[in-house]
């Protein structure tokens, strides 16, 4: 594992225990050069899944984009970080469940809209008026209305 400090490839592992439910483990880094503490999750990969873009290239479902959407989203509201981790866990579930390997960009985008109506309405908003590109206010005042 890289230091994200320093960007030294040597870490040691400090403390290690399952998280979310049995469906991680959550891992305490040390960096042996500068002794900057960081953690790590690691999740059990059962089929990589591909998301299919606008485009029709293929590319691998990323975890990490998903939750940066989300944290992004929550910017600034009553919404804690484990909340946005176990959503996330959730929309990747979801996305498994689905009995396909390759995703369209367009599901990913209305299940990560859902997911967020149940935990911040503002949170949801924000994600749909990019996802959605609103074009004017009468667009976004459907939405609300909608809602």
């Amino acid at each position: 594992m890289i230091c994200p400090k320093c960007q030294a490839d040597d870490t040691k592992v400090i403390d290690s225990r399952g998280a979310q439910n049995g469906k991680a483990v959550r891992r305490r880094r040390q960096c042996v050069k500068c002794n900057f503490r960081f953690t790590t999750f690691e999740y059990v990969e059962v089929q990589a899944l591909l998301v299919v873009k606008s485009d029709k290239r293929r590319v691998p479902l990323d975890r990490g984009k998903i939750l940066k959407s989300l944290v992004i989203a929550c910017n600034k509201r009553p919404v804690s970080y484990d909340v946005l981790m176990q959503t996330t866990n959730d929309i990747i579930a979801s996305l498994n469940d689905k009995s396909t390997y390759e995703i369209k960009t367009e599901v990913i985008g209305e299940v990560v809209m859902e997911a967020l109506k149940k935990i911040d309405e503002i949170a949801y908003v924000r994600f749909a008026s990019v996802y959605r590109k609103f074009k004017d206010i009468t667009e976004f005042k459907a939405e609300l209305e909608d809602l």
